[in-house]
């Protein structure tokens, strides 16, 4: 689908019917991450509907030159969801650079989001606090079959989990949508990646349900930073899992559906909640 903007148009997927949520892939991939990691969640769970778009330059949404920065990344997302949401409630959720938009689009309209979910969210060049690489575990029969294919130096360069299964969903998830994006365009954002100010700093206490999830692996974001993000949300579960990088969502699949589905719960009860409220005055 096509959501056509004054200046761009960007292309996104929708998959079932009900409560949407917005989902926002990292940078330099494209929606097939978030739609690998958040589609199992959803599988027995009806009455929501997910919303995945390509960000400007990375999977089917062209870039411009226009776009100098991250700052014009976000103005163009607030567009998006001013278009397609048109002033509706929704839940959100981003991986990596989406996450950082996440919190800034949380930022700016509180009482339209309804829950956060961060997935190894980054805090910015500036604030870039991460371990160095550490390879938890390798299966050395997989890695020598594949050792010409495309993407496996990618694979060995992010995976601390490096087997199989790691190897399959890297490749459909995260490699398919690295081979997209246009290169130019995202070596220029690089450059300007960090968003002028504290857009992503919460204005005002944020009450409803927040999780955050970290890989103790991760070399690429870490996850001193992101514990300071739980700080600043009263409700924010923080969960750093052991045997994951910046992918925890392939490497620690098990959990990370289980704790996206507790979160999903508590979004569901706050969201009650309120409605109660709101019947009652």
């Amino acid at each position: 689908m096509e959501c056509v903007l004054d200046s761009l148009t960007i292309d996104y997927e929708v998959h079932g019917s009900g409560y949407p949520v917005l989902l926002i892939h990292g940078f330099g991939c494209d929606r097939r991450l978030m739609i690998g990691c958040m589609e199992p969640v959803f599988k027995n769970r009806p009455g929501w509907q997910r919303i995945y778009l390509d960000l400007p330059g990375m999977g089917r949404t062209k870039g411009a030159e226009w776009i100098q920065s991250t700052d014009e990344i976000l103005t163009l997302v607030e567009q998006f969801v001013d278009k397609v949401f048109a002033g509706q409630r929704f839940v959100l959720a981003g991986e990596s650079y989406g996450g950082y938009l996440s919190r800034a689009l949380l930022s700016k309209r509180p009482d339209q989001i309804d829950g956060m979910l961060l997935i190894c969210p980054t805090a910015g060049i500036a604030l870039h606090d991460a371990p160095p690489s550490n390879t938890v575990y390798k299966d050395k029969t997989v890695l020598a079959r594949l050792e010409n294919e495309p993407g496996i130096s990618e694979f060995l360069e992010i995976q601390v989990v490096q087997d199989e299964y790691n190897w399959e969903r890297f490749k459909a998830e995260i490699f398919s949508g690295l081979r997209a994006g246009d290169q130019e365009f995202l070596n220029r954002i690089s450059l300007r990646y960090d968003l002028t100010g504290n857009e992503d700093m919460p204005r005002e206490p944020y009450m409803k349900p927040v999780l955050i999830l970290t890989g103790r692996q991760d070399h690429v974001v870490g996850y001193k930073n992101q514990w300071e993000y739980a700080q600043q949300y009263p409700h924010a579960s923080f969960v750093m899992l052991d045997r994951a990088g910046h992918n925890l969502q392939i490497e620690q699949h098990d959990l990370f559906q289980a704790l996206a589905s507790e979160w999903l719960d508590r979004v569901m009860e706050c969201r009650g909640r309120d409605e109660h409220v709101m019947r009652a005055e």
